[in-house]
């Protein structure tokens, strides 16, 4: 791998809890709408070894790639815990150690795999930028909508992480494209199947875990989706969609900034909004 990207690797985690100012946080501005959507994301966050010992066994044999990982693991392990940490101080009812040994237990990835879900290990390198860019968007999005100065710090902190993640994932996928010569179909089938797997078991479980667990209910993966979905779609904004979209049309290889993506920001928008009806009616 060339020396850039080494270089990259070696900046990351640049800052640490203890750079929060925790004393500022202000219960008056806690808004209840936010409040199982820190929880959850708290739980996913904090997962973040899984998805690394996932991912070293797909890249096993790239030591720096494997590095690389660890050290993102470690990132998003930190955001988890920011993240538990303002959660436990703004609802004192939920205890982060508990939702998490719920979440694990119900919920795990692909264990001892020898070959990537995504058909290549390019292809898992492009999933990774269409989360990153997802998750760079959603914390700028809660940055955006509270108005409590602790979380607002953190979830900055969180976004601006996700995008140093995206661009150095998006380079590790121009390094395995060489090898592994992934089509332009394939490509699109890659990131459609990835946005889709955000309504699968994953953040339901963990909305459930974070937030339903403890009233003694029956895990439902389509009550607890929509239940999310309830919450999250009212933190978007139509420039936060359209920032996400330019961040995966660049790693699939479209021009950003296009016309073509400005359509299907649009599209997406407007997806997102009659979703939004439709949960808030269920």
């Amino acid at each position: 791998m060339n020396n850039t990207l080494t270089a990259r690797v070696k900046t990351m985690a640049n800052w640490t809890l203890e750079d929060i100012n925790w004393s500022s946080f202000d219960a008056t501005k806690v808004t209840p709408e936010l409040l199982p959507l820190i929880q959850t994301a708290a739980l996913v966050e904090y997962n973040g070894k899984d998805y690394a010992r996932y991912l070293c066994e797909v890249f096993a044999g790239d030591a720096e790639a494997e590095t690389m990982i660890r050290k993102w693991a470690d990132e998003e392990v930190q955001h988890g815990a920011a993240l538990a940490k303002w959660a436990e101080m703004a609802n004192p009812d939920y205890h982060f150690g508990e939702s998490f040994a719920v979440f694990t237990t119900g919920y795990q990835l692909p264990q001892h795999v020898s070959a990537s879900v995504r058909g290549s290990q390019a292809g898992e390198m492009l999933a990774r930028c269409v989360v990153e860019a997802g998750t760079s968007s959603y914390y700028t999005a809660i940055s955006e909508y509270t108005d409590e100065p602790v979380l607002k710090q953190i979830c900055k902190k969180i976004a601006a992480d996700e995008f140093r993640h995206y661009k150095l994932f998006y380079d590790y996928f121009q390094h395995y494209v060489k090898k592994d010569s992934i089509g332009m179909v394939k490509r699109l089938q890659i990131v459609i199947g990835r946005v889709m797997e955000s309504e699968d078991d994953e953040l339901a479980y963990a909305f459930y875990a974070a937030c339903h667990h403890k009233k003694g209910e029956t895990y439902n993966r389509k009550t607890c989706t929509q239940d999310y979905m309830f919450h999250a779609f009212r933190i978007y904004r139509k420039m936060h969609i359209q920032k996400m979209t330019s961040m995966i049309f660049k790693a699939v290889g479209l021009t950003p900034h296009s016309r073509l993506n400005q359509w299907v920001a649009v599209i997406l928008w407007q997806s997102l909004q009659w979703k939004s009806r439709r949960v808030k009616k269920a």
